[in-house]
């Protein structure tokens, strides 16, 4: 049975730990790896170095079990899970490149401990072609890769929601052999309920990025919406409410820009591939990251005319730091960008963000801390604990879906 076999998983963070503590709950024997001390430290005491809900009482049950824990280094397996991240490489080229270091740093560490029969998944969001790479690495580290299976099988699940999506949702899986798609798909539905969709690496990684990319297309819609709707004085929540109403038609909600680790940074890998083509991707993107300026701009012009009608600077509270609602995650967070900016640019700015305890650069203070120093409040991301709040009569930018009227 499946769940005798040993796990050996690569990355210990938001997609990483909770797989960890899912599959060793399963019955499997789980070893984590990280290159953060201090959050391996910490699994192995069952506690969370990440915000999302049931994940605390999933990896105490798995370290209390003796099924998890975690170290810097990997150890023999029969499965290895990379789930590492794959940024941008911060450069002057106008269109981002991803950053594979750290899927082939993963590669070459478990070189040492990969053996014939061996499963080696990719999880880690990557161009078409990474799973290839995976193999090749390999390879070129003197493994006998004949007789082991690589696959791409791309996590699907939404922030707030892990520990259950990673169970109900349905997973893409895409071997470099047919042979390694059957095996691993096997494994996965061992712990997974919805249905498993076999194909190949290069279909189901680009699978990834065209489903993300798809998503940002229509945020840019919304977002492009937002600011037409803005120069015409017309309320683009109301507008988007009506608009819904016609059978085919789903407007998404405009937000201050697009963030995470999936949707702001996917399309990016899709136009890298082929430039010439990917004409609307790259245009959505430009679109979502052009409203992040604006709306920067249009706070900043607000705050510019309340120091000239009050003779004095005006104290600026954003509200919500997080990419999206009731989650701590900050990756690429449009949110974030807002509020750094108007910091960088001598503003008197004051944050809340209910879901993390501080952040280097920013003062970070409670909802009702922010309501009473602010003259303006910019409402960023929809937390659930801004709902019901009394803004006391206060300046209110609204760039969530609060509505609030601009």
């Amino acid at each position: 049975m499946y769940p005798q076999k040993k796990i050996c998983v690569l990355g210990l963070g938001y997609i990483g730990l909770p797989s960890a503590a899912l599959l060793a709950n399963t019955g499997y024997l789980v070893h984590g790896v990280d290159v953060d001390q201090d959050a391996v430290k910490l699994i192995n005491q069952g506690k969370v170095h990440i915000v999302e809900p049931d994940l605390d009482a999933f990896v105490q049950s798995a370290v209390g079990s003796g099924r998890l824990r975690a170290s810097n280094k990997p150890e023999s397996a029969d499965i290895f899970i990379i789930c590492v991240p794959t940024p941008f490489i911060h450069d002057d080229n106008p269109i981002p490149q991803p950053d594979l270091s750290y899927v082939i740093a993963a590669a070459k560490s478990i070189a040492p401990y990969v053996r014939s029969d061996n499963i080696v998944i990719l999880e880690s969001t990557s161009p078409v072609g990474t799973t290839e790479l995976v193999r090749n690495t390999l390879k070129e580290c003197g493994v006998d890769i004949s007789a082991v299976h690589f696959t791409y099988c791309p996590e699907r699940v939404l922030p707030g929601r892990i520990m259950i999506e990673l169970i109900q949702n349905d997973r893409v899986v895409g071997g470099l052999t047919d042979e390694a798609t059957e095996e691993t798909a096997v494994f996965y539905k061992t712990f997974v309920t919805g249905e498993i969709l076999k194909t190949d690496a290069r279909t189901a990684e680009m699978c990834k990025l065209v489903e993300n990319s798809s998503r940002d297309v229509s945020l840019a819609f919304a977002n492009e919406l937002s600011i037409l709707c803005d120069g015409l004085e017309i309320n683009v929540n109301e507008l988007i409410q009506y608009a819904n109403h016609h059978p085919r038609v789903n407007i998404l909600q405009p937000g201050c820009g697009v963030g995470g680790h999936c949707i702001a940074v996917d399309p990016w890998f899709i136009v890298a591939k082929d430039p010439k083509n990917a004409t609307i991707i790259r245009t959505a993107r430009e679109v979502n990251n052009y409203k992040n300026k604006w709306v920067i701009e249009k706070i900043k012009n607000i705050a510019l005319k309340f120091q000239i009608d009050n003779g004095r600077p005006a104290c600026i509270a954003c509200m919500g730091l997080a990419f999206k609602p009731d989650i701590d995650d900050l990756r690429e967070s449009p949110a974030l960008a807002v509020a750094e900016s108007l910091r960088n640019a001598q503003f008197d700015v004051v944050a809340v963000e209910p879901n993390i305890e501080s952040f280097k650069g920013l003062t970070l203070v409670s909802v009702e801390e922010g309501i009473k120093q602010a003259d303006i409040l910019v409402f960023l991301v929809k937390h659930h604990q801004f709902l019901s709040i009394d803004t006391q009569g206060k300046k209110l930018l609204d760039f969530c879906g609060m509505n609030f009227k601009i």
